[in-house]
């Protein structure tokens, strides 16, 4: 999957649980959402990404997928 729609459905998540708990509790939401509902190939396509940078990605979207780096490690 390309990049850029990984990074636009991240950032359209991490707004929808941002909307609904709050930033710190959100990056615990956004991580375990991507870990259930992503297959592993999206979920190390994003990863891969954010290494690279994480272009496109917001604030909390970084925060979540570092988080999902570091549980997948």
């Amino acid at each position: 999957m390309n990049p850029a729609q990984l990074t636009k459905m991240v950032n359209d998540i991490a707004a929808f649980f941002a909307s609904e708990s709050g930033e710190e509790q959100a990056v615990t939401d956004v991580s375990g959402h991507l870990q259930r509902f992503w297959d592993p190939r999206m979920r190390r396509e994003i990863v891969a990404h954010y290494a690279r940078g994480g272009e496109g990605l917001n604030e909390l979207s970084k925060k979540a997928v570092a988080a999902l780096a570091k549980a997948s490690q």
